[in-house]
């Protein structure tokens, strides 16, 4: 199939060439026949799968005809990167339309907001908090919009958007076009879905399964081991562009600076940047200034770079779906790419419901020449006092549990003295009881 089955207009032609686009992706190929006859729709993908030209084209066609001028299309987002990343594509693919849009998110001054809605615009692309002081300030009206987007709608669950959500809907026409697109499926999701969509197309793009172009690797490894083994990771492995993630902002900046020290081209995307300074990172990471990017998963939902690869999950994610996200930025457009999981014991569970999901299990690997043995540093006070007389007391090497962790003396599957010696990428490290 090709884009002129569609029969877009010149203006759209236009702006798909300009792109490259060659050929729809699979979700385009579902989504535009019903998007262009006006139907909601309920879209499935994860990232990378071509979901954002497959609502902007739809957006630009229908807003070719009719009134200039006042907003006639509004897409939410739940990052201000893939804000502006949805904003950079409207601009690129309606090139040729002269139709106007604005990109409004918190964090930088309103005024240049300001400014465009007082001009005129007919897209706007927005997160909802800032959405929401312009429209309490009654600085811009919703009453004209006919297509609504609401995008990753999952993660605009997690970071607590619900409440926001409900508020715009208020400020919109009942009749209009809506779709929603969500990586994965919550119930809050679903139960979205079923009081906003009216009798909506699902489609679904392997959602729950990673691209074969990506190659999975487990490393089992004690909690306090993961940076040094990351770094060996690093080292050792042929790795290019590179993208970790970790659980918080603060472990994403806290390994960042390790690894800058350590002589590695890196930086960290987390919540508590500058909109600058967040820009400045994801623009060095595109170009390549900046090998390393360290991310929570929020922070990544705006990351769109098609040569990751690597990426490595410093933490192992919350849900299943969400490793099928994460790995997903590596392995694009027939490249390949690798995934490698740092998981340590008290992980095994969340590594369990990763391979539940994708019907196998996964290659588990030790690096070599890395030692598993070394226990953690001890950094309370009396760690630094003379050892009390043996008399008083067990030496402090019997089993005692180490401060500020959960993990043990080398007693651990993955420390003791057979895991060092162990090269076998085949040695199951979890039980899978």
């Amino acid at each position: 199939m090709s884009f002129a089955s569609f029969c877009f207009k010149p203006e759209i032609v236009a702006g798909i060439e300009a792109c490259g686009y060659l050929a729809p992706t699979p979700i385009q190929e579902q989504a535009l026949p019903p998007l262009l006859a006006g139907r909601d729709i309920l879209g499935l993908a994860q990232t990378g799968t071509g979901k954002t030209a497959a609502f902007l084209l739809p957006i630009l066609q229908r807003l070719q005809d009719g009134p200039r001028g006042r907003v006639r299309a509004l897409i939410v987002a739940p990052t201000r990167e893939l804000a502006e990343q949805i904003g950079d594509s409207a601009r690129e693919l309606g090139r040729k339309t002269r139709l106007r849009s604005v990109t409004i998110y918190g964090g930088v001054s309103k005024h240049g907001q300001l400014q465009k809605l007082k001009e005129g615009v007919e897209i706007v692309i927005a997160c909802p908090g800032r959405l929401l002081d312009h429209l309490d300030a009654k600085a811009m009206s919703l009453a004209g919009v006919e297509m609504l987007v609401l995008d990753e709608a999952d993660q605009m669950f997690d970071m607590g958007f619900l409440p926001a959500i409900r508020r715009i809907l208020k400020y919109l026409p009942g009749k209009r076009q809506t779709m929603l697109f969500s990586a994965t499926m919550p119930d809050d999701v679903r139960h979205l879905a079923h009081a906003i969509l009216t009798d909506p197309v699902t489609v679904q793009i392997a959602h729950q399964k990673p691209a074969e172009t990506v190659s999975q690797t487990l490393f089992p490894v004690a909690t306090h081991l993961k940076s040094s083994l990351l770094l060996e990771l690093l080292q050792k492995k042929e790795v290019g562009r590179t993208l970790i993630f970790t659980r918080t902002k603060h472990g994403a900046k806290g390994l960042a600076e390790k690894l800058e020290k350590a002589g590695h081209r890196a930086a960290a995307l987390q919540g508590n940047l500058s909109q600058n300074r967040r820009r400045e990172v994801l623009d060095g990471f595109k170009t390549g200034t900046v090998q390393v990017l360290v991310a929570t998963d929020i922070a990544a939902r705006g990351i769109d770079v098609a040569e990751i690869s690597h990426v490595i999950n410093y933490d192992m994610p919350e849900t299943a779906e969400a490793y099928v996200h994460r790995i997903g930025r590596t392995g694009r457009a027939t490249r390949s790419g690798e995934a490698f999981s740092l998981a340590s014991r008290d992980e095994s569970a969340k590594v369990r419901a990763i391979e539940t999901l994708l019907g196998k299990r996964l290659e588990q690997q030790q690096l070599e020449g890395f030692d598993y043995t070394v226990p953690p540093r001890n950094t309370a006070p009396e760690a630094r006092r003379p050892s009390r007389p043996s008399s008083q007391g067990k030496p402090r090497s019997a089993g005692r549990p180490a401060s500020g962790g959960g993990n043990r003396a080398p007693s651990r599957p993955g420390q003791g003295p057979a895991a060092a010696r162990s090269g076998s990428p085949r040695r199951q490290i979890f039980s899978k009881s």
